[in-house]
Parts: structure tokens; C-alpha cells; sequence
């Protein structure tokens, strides 16, 4: 853990390592999910619209190649100094067709002078023994982050959102890649329906146990037209909101619960006010938050891990 910082930053490790930062390029590759296909349930997880969640830039209709320059070109603007980068497969799940065709596909961003490395955005249950071996063979050569989209350890609310996978699927996956070394981020929700605050302040028990580098953490937000909107305006006493402080706050309990090692990424997301119906939290950026979080962590003397491995009458 960095001596300045009171919770392990991906982004300061990222630096470290690599002496600079490594800025993400988001790229569309036309993916689907079996959630959406039929081939477990249709219509997507309930909470999801993916434009809500990359830039213009990145559409199906473009190739690989042109998305990653214009990618470079619209980052350049809040990064002037960016150099490198690596390819973000993002939206829906970008392990879900045959490795042939993944193949294709990486190799096809890998070629671009300016990229480095992949972050592949995936689900647990689209990833294989075959494909993994060939990601820990590419990672010996180039940067290779599979990133799971995990969302809660409770399969019932799995089931709920139309997830249709399980934590156990998960837990599975994430074996599997730290067996073959290959680096693995896993992105939870924090507010999922049905929820409430003790049985998310138990997930990071749940996640200490998974062999995985990094996690990424997300209030949920209820993006417009979506099945969850819906659900959140006719019951909405089935949902835990926060305020912005109530949520730093909350946060901060849990993170003295994880293992001080996991590299925390993102701990809040920020979707674009036209895709919400409000903003209770104003138009508050992640830097902002990031000084936010730094802020309160000092005041209340504490840090990530602090209660890791202590038992509930040990913390109270």
C-alpha cells in the first residue's frame, strides 16, 4: 500500500509498475451476453443500458482500429501527457464467442503501436479453460487484465437482476485465472435491490476469499428505461440509497474489512446526467470523490483493512 494513501490505489500501483500511467481506450467489439441471446434469459441484466457506460467514440460500426484512435484523440484532451495505452473490451461480454474469433479481435487492437495491453470485461460463466490458457499465454507478452462482473455474492439477487449466474460460477472463475497468473479485477454494485446495508457490509468477507488483484465498486444508479427503473419507482423501499456523505461513510466501513493487498480501482461510478432522472449527488466527478473519500479517511484515523480478519465482537 502506498505510504501516502490509507486504501491500496489501482491507479498508483499502475504507475509503479509501469512508470506511467496506462490510460483505458473502451472498444465495442459488437459482444452480446447470454442474458441478452437467449441463451439463459433475454432483455440483459435489469440495471443496464451500456451507453450509459462508454464514450461516443466506441460503436460497433467502427472497426477496432479506428475506435482506438479516435479513443486516443478524445482522452488526449483530459490527459495531454497519455502515451500508452491499453485496449478496454467493455461493454457486455467480450469473452463470449468462440476463441477463434477473440483471437481476431485482440490481436487486431494489440497491433495498434500505442497499445499495450488488453482489459477484457467479461461475465464468470463466458470463460473456459481453453480461452484462459491462451489469455496466460498472451500475458507473457503483453499486459492481460480479465475483468469480472461479479455484482453481488447473493444468488438470489443474481437471479433477481437477470444475471444468471452464480457466486459460486464466479468463485470458480476467478480460480481459474489465478491459477494460470493471469491478473483479475472483479466490479461489484453496491444497492442492488433487496439488499440491505448488513448483507452488504458481509460481501467483503465474501470477496476477501477470491484470489482476485483488484476490485472495482459502484453505487447503483438507475439509469433511465431500464426494467430497474421501473422496479425502483413502484417499490422503492426494496432499495438502500445514500447520500453522498452517507456513502462515504458507508464505504469506508467497508473497506477496513477487506485484505489490505486488493487494489481498490474505483469505489464510486458516474454515469452522464442524460441517462438518469436525477442526481442526488450533483455533478460530482471521481477525482472529486477520490479527494472526498482521502479527506474522511483522515479524519476518522482509519484505513483499508484495519478490521480485516477480526470477528464482529472484535470490531464492536
Amino acid at each position: 500500500m502506498a505510504s501516502d494513501k490509507r486504501y491500496n490505489s489501482y491507479a498508483d500501483h499502475i504507475k509503479e509498475k509501469y512508470g506511467k500511467r496506462l490510460q483505458k481506450l473502451v472498444i465495442d467489439a459488437g459482444f452480446t451476453c447470454p442474458n441478452r441471446d437467449g441463451s439463459l434469459s433475454r432483455g440483459g441484466c435489469t440495471y443496464c443500458d451500456n451507453n450509459a457506460f462508454h464514450p461516443n467514440y466506441s460503436t460497433p460500426d467502427k472497426s477496432i482500429w479506428q475506435q482506438i484512435e479516435e479513443g486516443i484523440v478524445f482522452h488526449r484532451v483530459r490527459y495531454p501527457g497519455a502515451s500508452d495505452y491499453l485496449a478496454y473490451f467493455q461493454p457486455y461480454s467480450n469473452t463470449y464467442a468462440p476463441l477463434e474469433k477473440l483471437k481476431e479481435l485482440y490481436s487486431q487492437a494489440l497491433a495498434h503501436p500505442n497499445v499495450k495491453g488488453l482489459v477484457i470485461g467479461t461475465r464468470p460463466d463466458c470463460i473456459d479453460e481453453r480461452k484462459l490458457d491462451y489469455l496466460a499465454g498472451l500475458s507473457k507478452e503483453k499486459i492481460v487484465i480479465l475483468e469480472l462482473g461479479i455484482e453481488s455474492c447473493y444468488d438470489a439477487t443474481l437471479e433477481h437482476i437477470n444475471r444468471h449466474h452464480t457466486w459460486k460460477q464466479a468463485e470458480d472463475a476467478v480460480s481459474m485465472a489465478a491459477e494460470r497468473g493471469i491478473t483479475t479485477g472483479a466490479h461489484f454494485i453496491f444497492g442492488l435491490p433487496g439488499e440491505t446495508v448488513p448483507m452488504m457490509m458481509d460481501m467483503a468477507g465474501a470477496i476477501n476469499t477470491l484470489k482476485v488483484d483488484s476490485v472495482k465498486f459502484h453505487q447503483l444508479q438507475i439509469i433511465k428505461g431500464t426494467r430497474m427503473e421501473k422496479e425502483f419507482a413502484e417499490n422503492p423501499e426494496r432499495f438502500v440509497t445514500w447520500t453522498l456523505e452517507g456513502y462515504i461513510d458507508f464505504f469506508i466501513g467497508f473497506l477496513e474489512r477487506l485484505r489490505p493487498d486488493l487494489l481498490i480501482e474505483r469505489f464510486a461510478g458516474e454515469v452522464p446526467p442524460r441517462f438518469v432522472n436525477s442526481t442526488p449527488w450533483g455533478k460530482v466527478r471521481n477525482v472529486e470523490l477520490l479527494r472526498m473519500l482521502e479527506k474522511r479517511l483522515e479524519e476518522r484515523d482509519t484505513r483499508q483493512g484495519i478490521l480485516y480478519g477480526k470477528t464482529k465482537k472484535d470490531r464492536s
